[in-house]
């Protein structure tokens, strides 16, 4: 491991290890900290569960089918939204696009990306939200 010089009072936290799931004795609330504050005018957006089943039938997907499936999603919910998001009343004279709550639909592969225990969540701006969607059950992503 390359020694760095660090500014005096600064320490090298301790390595972060990597979790599957949550210690048995973490209760909901301390799980619900674990969710990333967004700055600025960035939106926190969790990607909703995948169907484990093909549409009208019983035939169950490949794990990596999922995966794709929710890597690729378009559709996301909104969690919490930073200091900044829709202030530029410049930039959204009509007002914020979306709010906590919402299911909205942004481009394919938006955001950053990261998992919290198998979760998969976005951080994105507040102008790449492309609509609001009041019922996503119907909504696919088109495939190329």
């Amino acid at each position: 491991m390359t020694e760095f010089i660090l500014p005096p009072g600064v320490t090298m936290p301790k390595p972060i290890e990597e979790r599957e799931t949550p210690d048995d004795v973490e209760s909901g609330e301390s799980r619900a900290t674990m969710l990333p504050d967004p700055t600025g005018w960035k939106l926190l957006c969790v990607v909703p569960d995948i169907s484990e089943k093909f549409d009208g039938t019983s035939l169950l997907k490949a794990t990596t089918a999922m995966r794709a499936e929710e890597h690729a999603t378009s559709i996301l919910f909104v969690l919490k939204m930073g200091a900044d998001a829709y202030k530029d009343e410049n930039k959204f004279p009509t007002g914020a696009w979306c709010k906590v709550g919402d299911f909205v639909l942004v481009r394919n592969y938006t955001g950053t990306r990261f998992k919290i225990y198998g979760k998969e969540f976005r951080v994105i701006n507040d102008d790449q939200v492309e609509a609001v969607v009041l019922d996503p059950r119907g909504i696919t992503r088109v495939a190329i």
